[in-house]
């Protein structure tokens, strides 16, 4: 069955859409990405990942894809030419408004699935807000997690191929190999913050930071061994992943 959700009629919505549907917004980025990617990465792999979810466990859980949100707070690149970003309190009102029709529909469960880890603390805030005001229950999941927010990054890029690196460039092109120029890729990778014990991505303490602080290219990572059969197998992985955290979000009600 078809579980798009802008493809339904409006009666159908109050008939398909009820309190046991989870909604699942895919939210992407349109930013720089270097030389060797282009700039719909982030809103590619969300939403390609959201509609294989959808595909996998959207019947099984009452799962609805709703359209993929593809410009958010990407101002960490706002230096690049082509970025398009909201601001932080614009991306705020868009998921305010977002959350008061979701809860019109009657469903109890919005998901956002972050594919740009520039929006993780924003998305994090706004799962309280959407709850206080609106009553619904909100979670944050992501294809996977970045690693400036404790997610892996791979040994080679010391733990901070966090934008345009080995694993976002691999399962690029697996979704999308005709956009991808590997010639063009080279490491860029902040060798001298892997010393830092506290200061670091993925550290104990944050900072505040652009994406052009450490190399003029803007991306962060080592992309140069990239390839097609680890971006499948990383996909794959993450959305089978996914899905098992959406079948605990079906039902979640706060351990009442």
């Amino acid at each position: 069955m078809n579980r798009r959700y802008e493809e339904l009629t409006g009666p159908e919505i109050l008939d398909r859409i009820c309190g046991s549907s989870t909604l699942l917004l895919p939210i992407g980025a349109v930013e720089q990405h270097g030389p060797h990617l282009p700039l719909a990465v982030d809103h590619i792999i969300a939403h390609e990942t959201a509609t294989a979810v959808v595909e996998s466990v959207g019947e099984e859980l009452d799962v609805w894809l709703l359209p993929t949100l593809s410009i958010s707070k990407s101002n960490e690149h706002a230096w690049s030419p082509g970025t398009l970003w909201f601001s932080a309190a614009t991306m705020m009102s868009i998921l305010r408004d977002l959350g008061r029709a979701v809860a019109s529909t009657g469903a109890e469960r919005l998901v956002l699935l972050n594919g740009h880890g520039g929006n993780t603390t924003l998305l994090n805030t706004a799962l309280r807000e959407l709850r206080l005001e609106f009553g619904l229950k909100t979670f944050l999941v992501h294809p996977s997690v970045p690693p400036a927010y404790g997610g892996v990054s791979n040994a080679s890029e010391l733990g901070m191929g966090i934008h345009g690196g080995l694993n976002e460039t691999s399962v690029f092109m697996h979704l999308r190999p005709d956009l991808v120029d590997l010639s063009k890729a080279e490491r860029k990778v902040p060798e001298a913050l892997a010393d830092n014990q506290f200061v670091k991505f993925g550290g104990p303490v944050m900072f505040g930071w652009l994406s052009n602080d450490f190399d003029a290219a803007g991306y962060i990572g080592d992309p140069t061994g990239a390839n097609t059969d680890l971006g499948k197998q990383l996909f794959e992985a993450n959305v089978a992943h996914l899905g098992a955290q959406m079948s605990e979000i079906a039902t979640f009600d706060f351990g009442r």
